[in-house]
């Protein structure tokens, strides 16, 4: 009796546990994987995880080495669960060109649920037909090519003073952490001119709301529960420090609109549009919009700037060649010390280098959008409501190039590949970032800088990369930086 007693207690608190978990796997797997049973088309391949969870707390722990395992059994298209929804990735030039094309017709842009929460819903990401085109047009006036150039100075000034304060480091000492500075430089340029604060402001209060924006873009993809000590709820509560702060400086504007700023930044754009359509002043959506420009306008060009810095290190003839610019273009007027758009734009090899860099490690591994209806892909279903993940990295990582695994700047001196979708930094179609023109002549500035004033050195060579949200190296890139002779 007492035998028969002790199988019922292992049977009760061991098998019949595990037997039901195993049960509920299955189902869940039977359930989350059931497409539009009207569609004779398979799903792709590919498993959805855990019951709810799906798989995204892999994808949230391994990042890259996810995707890449995920690519290496089931190819350029499969089916997961990630952020409580049913999702299926899509990677290289034909795929994604059908999803980027598709917009509105059939897809939409809709980011995770913990995405939507901390950025909020009056963001260009959220944004959808007359809504995204009229905010679309406010930005893009920040992002003219004559207030680009009235950016120029600002961008110059935050720049050489942090190349100079590196320089300044001493040789004994700590060495450079790239990516930290970077993120720090950044995030100041972003605030003076595209938000308009001024010097003091943000020197004030700098290291707190770096502090408060790394929280925020940290658990920008998380699970979507808000509970105390949770992702989501971290990533809030740093986001409303951030909008206490932006508010502020709104409320300066609305008092004070022609404050002696020698530009208008995209702040001040956005405060104009929502005059100009007689529509109410939202102190929410500008704050949300602000918010969604700091993001766009530090997160992505810090990660892209260490990048820059990383591959320059490994490949010195790659920098013979970009100073041989520089001094072609000074023999031919160029003032290094007063950079201008026309002057920029001489600089076709500097532009190559970024170009290969955003080619090798784009800063952003890719874009979310939403089933309309159910259509066809790579001769698979995907049914209507389901996630849509199109992979920037994956797409570069098979595009048909010759020796695409090696930094060659000189490759876009040619022509352009038969296919553009093969290089999408910047995503494509109607949601073609709005900034691209903008990173491109920061990083610019930061080339000139860099390769006319010093010589660097990779401490610990070649880094291991890590994508969270943006590419970074997990070393920080530790980096010993001496004047040029």
């Amino acid at each position: 009796m007492a035998v028969s007693a002790l199988l019922a207690l292992v049977l009760c608190t061991l098998i019949l546990p595990v037997l039901l978990f195993l049960v509920s796997v299955k189902l869940w797997e039977v359930y989350s994987s059931r497409g539009d049973a009207r569609c004779a088309l398979p799903l792709p391949p590919g498993s959805m995880g855990l019951p709810f969870l799906g798989e995204t707390l892999q994808l949230l722990l391994q990042r890259r080495k996810f995707l890449r395992m995920k690519r290496q059994k089931y190819g350029l298209i499969y089916r997961t669960h990630l952020f409580g929804r049913p999702t299926v990735r899509v990677g290289g030039a034909a795929l994604v060109k059908q999803v980027l094309l598709g917009e509105t017709r059939l897809v939409a842009a809709q980011w995770p649920a913990s995405v939507r929460s901390i950025l909020g819903a009056n963001t260009l990401s959220s944004m959808h037909g007359g809504a995204h085109r009229d905010h679309k047009k406010a930005i893009l006036r920040a992002f003219s090519r004559d207030a680009l150039q009235l950016y120029l100075p600002v961008v110059q000034e935050e720049v050489r003073a942090a190349v100079s304060s590196w320089l300044a480091s001493d040789p004994a000492g700590d060495p450079v952490l790239v990516y930290p500075e970077m993120r720090r430089l950044w995030f100041r340029v972003a605030m003076r001119i595209l938000l308009g604060f001024q010097p003091d402001q943000i020197q004030d209060q700098e290291q707190v709301l770096i502090e408060a924006f790394e929280e925020m873009t940290r658990n920008l993809f998380s699970l979507p529960i808000d509970v105390p000590f949770s992702g989501l709820y971290r990533g809030l509560k740093a986001r409303n420090f951030i909008h206490s702060k932006i508010e502020e400086n709104i409320q300066k504007k609305l008092q004070e609109p022609d404050s002696g700023s020698q530009y208008r930044d995209a702040l001040q754009e956005l405060i104009d549009s929502s005059r100009r359509s007689g529509e109410p002043l939202s102190m929410q959506a500008i704050k949300e919009s602000a918010t969604e420009l700091l993001f766009g306008g530090h997160e992505t060009t810090a990660s892209t700037a260490t990048s820059l810095i990383m591959f320059l290190g490994l490949n010195p003839d790659v920098v013979v060649k970009l100073r041989q610019e520089l001094l072609e273009q000074e023999q031919r007027g160029m003032d290094l010390q007063n950079l201008s758009m026309e002057t920029l734009q001489q600089l076709t090899y500097a532009g190559c280098v970024i170009k290969e860099t955003l080619r090798i490690n784009p800063p952003v591994p890719g874009g979310f959008r939403v089933a309309l209806k159910t259509f066809e892909l790579g001769g698979y279903q995907i049914p209507r409501g389901w996630n849509v993940i199109y992979s920037i990295c994956d797409t570069h990582d098979v595009a048909e190039l010759p020796d695409r695994e090696e930094f060659r700047p000189d490759r876009f001196l040619g022509p352009t590949p038969p296919d553009r979708f093969q290089y999408v930094p910047f995503g494509g179609g109607a949601r073609m970032c709005v900034g691209r023109e903008f990173a491109t002549v920061v990083l610019k500035v930061l080339l000139v800088e860099l390769v006319s004033r010093c010589r660097w050195t990779l401490l610990n060579g070649p880094p291991a990369m890590k994508t969270g949200p943006t590419v970074y190296p997990l070393d920080h890139l530790p980096t010993r930086f001496t004047r040029l002779a």
